[in-house]
């Protein structure tokens, strides 16, 4: 069977315009892989550092990306976004612009009869409390209702500055502990689920539990690692390009 593939992180348009170029082009490439010998791609969180869609109006930019993401679909591949920590404001623009289906929380999928269950992985920390509340707040539809009466010119630079703020809330806690993590996996393996994955921590790592896989997907931003799936094996990978 044809490939699975797992990434999150990515954080498009957060850095220096060299940086970002790189970003895009690696993602590029890494799409055009998936084309060839994927079948499908899940997208586990934060591919924009920041994501506002008006009823008209989206952020400029990446507009090979999204194009990318338009062409698996319409190639017959898969796609699945589960929103992550900078995707609050999501409506339709990738169900109905690129076909691509939105999971606000997670994502239970089965795969030549292994049970993933997928999750970007904010407030799943104890600690994150405080976000925990910032999160319900965020996606109220009466409180997003009310932002999307500001100019997009105003709106979308605040949207921007408030994922930067949470962006740098995170760096700020250091290298977080992820024993919060683990043990969310190991409740999801007791119901039966073979593989946990999640994004969020920026932090590549894979986990063996007996027959069953724990794994971070890492970032897009500096590590660029993604997990794959080949029916038989799940594997956690570093992109380098394919030739």
């Amino acid at each position: 069977m044809a490939n699975s593939y797992f990434i999150s992180d990515a954080h498009l348009g957060m850095s220096d315009s060299t940086t970002e170029k790189l970003k895009e082009e690696k993602l590029l490439s890494f799409l055009s892989h998936v084309a060839k010998t994927g079948e499908r791609l899940f997208i586990v969180g934060d591919l924009f550092d920041f994501w506002f869609e008006y009823r008209t109006v989206i952020p400029r930019g990446y507009t090979r990306i999204l194009a990318a993401l338009r062409n698996l679909n319409d190639s017959g591949k898969e796609l699945h976004y589960i929103a992550g920590n900078h995707d609050f404001w999501m409506r339709d623009y990738f169900p109905e612009e690129l076909g691509i289906p939105i999971h606000v929380d997670n994502l239970e999928y089965t795969i030549n009869g292994k049970r993933f269950f997928i999750e970007h992985g904010d407030g799943i920390a104890k600690h994150d409390v405080g976000y925990r509340i910032l999160k319900r707040i965020f996606r109220n539809r009466i409180n997003i209702f009310l932002y999307s009466l500001l100019h997009p010119d105003i709106g979308i630079p605040l949207a921007k500055w408030v994922s930067s703020g949470s962006r740098q809330h995170t760096t700020k806690r250091g290298k977080t502990d992820d024993s919060d993590y683990i043990q969310r996996a190991q409740q999801k393996f007791e119901e039966g689920f073979d593989y946990v994955l999640f994004g969020h921590l920026h932090r590549p790592d894979l986990k063996k539990f007996g027959n069953k896989i724990y794994l971070n997907l890492g970032d897009w931003m500096k590590l660029f690692t993604y997990a794959v799936f080949d029916g038989d094996e799940l594997r956690l990978e570093k992109w380098e390009e394919k030739i």
